[in-house]
């Protein structure tokens, strides 16, 4: 098991890559905060892996409250004793608006919940896990937050900012023990894509223009995979990176 006797402290761990990588993660030993708004959704998933080799906590939380989310990682710290693994996941779409019609209130929450959230969670692990030796934060971006306009701006401007904060802590905090890396998936099989109601028409067009180069969506599953990667010792000397996985698609 690759992640025996570890914490993590998993967001947006109720659907997709975060479900996904709260379920990895117990089965390899882990003890496994998971964190999202839908409690009932993360009492299940804990009930469904209750035979596993490590365990699923469940704890009800909203990323954008900023006090609320800070407080449920440092009870975590308070109860387990240590955070060995941050792992940022929780985010939301932008109904793919472009810079002239993006709202400043649409501009706020994609950035709240995005960018703001994952800095505010790695300043306050930085601060209690650096004392125990340091350890593993995985940051969910996209390839979003490589290319310009595989969604809107807001998004593209939160995810882009994700690697710029992954790439600064992994230096910054390297000689402490601390290793941080980023996740870039493509299109993946997830319930994000759920959070569009109103979407841009233009933006959706532009944001669309290559898709159909596009070799396949990803699951879940697949994303879990390099983030167990990432957390555990198999890459040991894996600092400051975004791993893209998207089949490919932006090889082209």
């Amino acid at each position: 098991m690759k992640l025996q006797n570890k914490v993590a402290f998993v967001t947006g761990a109720s659907s997709g890559m975060g479900r996904a990588i709260a379920t990895l993660f117990a089965a390899e030993g882990a003890t496994v905060i998971a964190v999202a708004r839908r409690l009932e959704r993360l009492e299940q998933l804990a009930a469904e892996n209750a035979s596993a080799a490590g365990k699923i906590v469940p704890r009800a939380g909203d990323v954008s409250d900023e006090p609320g989310i800070t407080a449920l990682l440092n009870s975590a710290f308070d109860e387990f004793g240590k955070v060995d693994i941050l792992v940022n996941n929780a985010g939301i779409m932008d109904e793919m608006m472009p810079a002239g019609e993006c709202s400043d209130e649409l501009w706020a929450r994609v950035l709240q919940v995005n960018l703001t959230a994952p800095f505010v969670l790695t300043r306050t692990w930085l601060n209690r896990q650096i004392d125990l030796g340091g350890g593993k934060i995985v940051n969910i971006a996209s390839i979003g937050g490589l290319f310009g306009s595989r969604a809107g701006a807001a998004y593209t401007a939160s995810k882009h900012g994700v690697v710029g904060l992954t790439k600064n802590v992994a230096f910054m905090y390297a000689e402490k023990g601390v290793r941080a890396n980023a996740i870039a998936p493509g299109g993946v099989d997830t319930e994000i894509a759920s959070g569009i109601k109103n979407p841009s028409q233009f933006g959706v067009s532009r944001a669309m223009a290559g898709l159909n180069l596009n070799p396949r969506s990803g699951k879940a599953e697949e994303i879990a995979n390099v983030a167990l990667f990432l957390a555990s010792d198999d890459s040991s000397f894996v600092n400051g990176i975004v791993l893209t996985a998207d089949s490919g698609w932006s090889a082209y």
